[in-house]
């Protein structure tokens, strides 16, 4: 299992998790069940080890069905479900946020990375893309939906300004979208991105007693108590 890229092997362990019955409230925050969670992670897994390649210009693109186009339909069920506008906006807006620092990092921080005399060769960047898109995406989404789409799609976005810059300098390459090392990147920020939202997300929820009430209908209220709160006649924030 060590030899597995690291974003397969998060997979493997949600999926244990969810099958467990671990992140059933988490993932009734999300408008999951623990079945449709498990597919999607079966599809992202298997999806994972096939590239759909297409020639633009001077780009070979490689679109990974299981870290690009699984997490960009689970990214557009999210938004439809989201409650509120703003939860929308917010998704939308941090996407773009997002991919634009993760981006920036990557051009300016690392630069040089694998030289020997690179400033940042003690870290992988593996691992500081998807901390740096989880802090920003809940920073922006805030919720736990609107954090997995702004993660996710942020770190696709990323690719997207790596791939037009490309075809603007007239240089030749190949741009992974959701493949390669990018997968790992994508799975890992937005699980650590629904992580964070869980944790804070929690923590102020029980300091105010409940989570808000405010502008969302019942059924996602019905959501979002948990199971000691269910059947309680209370007013919930």
């Amino acid at each position: 299992m060590a030899n597995l890229p690291i974003g397969l092997i998060a997979l493997i362990i949600v999926s244990v998790l969810i099958y467990l019955g671990l992140l059933h409230r988490v993932l009734d925050r999300m408008r999951l069940t623990d079945r449709a969670a498990l597919i999607i992670l079966a599809l992202i897994l298997v999806g994972g080890f096939i590239d759909l390649p297409l020639r633009v210009a001077n780009l070979t693109l490689a679109i990974n069905i299981g870290g690009a186009l699984v997490p960009i339909g689970l990214a557009i069920y999210l938004i439809a479900k989201a409650d509120l506008m703003q939860e929308k906006a917010r998704a939308i807006v941090g996407a773009l946020i997002t991919g634009a620092v993760v981006y920036g990092v990557g051009t300016f921080l690392f630069t040089g990375l694998r030289e020997p005399a690179g400033r940042f060769a003690v870290v992988d960047i593996i691992y500081v893309y998807p901390v740096v898109a989880a802090l920003i995406a809940y920073t922006v989404g805030r919720s736990r939906r609107a954090a997995w789409v702004a993660a996710t799609l942020g770190v696709l976005f990323a690719d997207v300004i790596h791939g037009v810059r490309l075809a603007t300098t007239g240089l030749t390459g190949v741009v992974n979208f959701g493949g390669a090392g990018a997968f790992d990147v994508v799975i890992l920020a937005g699980i650590l991105a629904v992580l964070l939202a869980e944790i804070v997300g929690e923590i102020r929820e029980r300091l105010q007693g409940g989570p808000s009430s405010e502008h969302r209908d019942k059924a996602t209220l019905a959501t979002l108590k948990t199971p000691g709160e269910k059947g309680e006649n209370r007013d919930e924030r």
